[in-house]
């Protein structure tokens, strides 16, 4: 590879990675291709990137983003994972590690944050963006009779309180 094309390779990392917030590393090793694919297309999916890398290349791209901390997992036959979603790319790649043990989860970052691998697959178990909204407007559709019986229910039981007080001296 010549240095242009080293150059382009390395200025297409930090493109894809400048608006990523979470971006996990991994080991590939074993895999075969149709299984790299088949982690490309649920990668791509979950609204998440996957690519195999040359770690110099990517040392170099990574140093210049806000991720430059954790560019010492790059050794081996690394590729990496990034998203914009918080947890999309964690959960993608450790999903697809329980199914593949061929797949080992280094770490990652979570903006400036290093993570280990067990912060990885604690961050895989939390809720997506898309999950978090979906139950806060499941929560305002809560018909307004539930609200209602709530809110009138310490008042009712003060009644029923009154009343009983009021039958017992009669």
């Amino acid at each position: 590879m010549d240095r242009a094309t080293k150059t382009k390779v390395v200025a297409n990392i930090k493109e894809m990675l400048s608006p990523a917030g979470t971006l996990v590393v991994m080991h590939y090793k074993g895999l075969s291709v149709a299984e790299i694919t088949d982690l490309r297309r649920k990668a791509r999916a979950a609204g998440a990137g996957f690519k195999v890398t040359k770690n110099r290349l990517t040392k170099i791209a990574v140093s210049e983003t806000r991720f430059a901390h954790i560019s010492e997992l790059m050794t081996g036959p690394t590729a990496i994972s990034y998203s914009k979603d918080a947890v999309a790319a964690a959960k993608v790649v450790v999903q697809f590690a329980k199914d593949n043990e061929k797949l080992v989860v280094l770490g990652g970052a979570l903006g400036e944050q290093k993570l280990d691998a067990n912060a990885v697959k604690s961050l895989a178990e939390m809720p997506s963006l898309d999950e978090l909204r979906a139950k806060i407007i499941a929560m305002l559709k809560t018909p307004a009779t539930r609200i209602a019986a709530v809110l009138a229910a310490p008042a009712g039981k003060m009644a029923r309180v009154t009343g009983a007080y009021a039958k017992k001296d009669t």
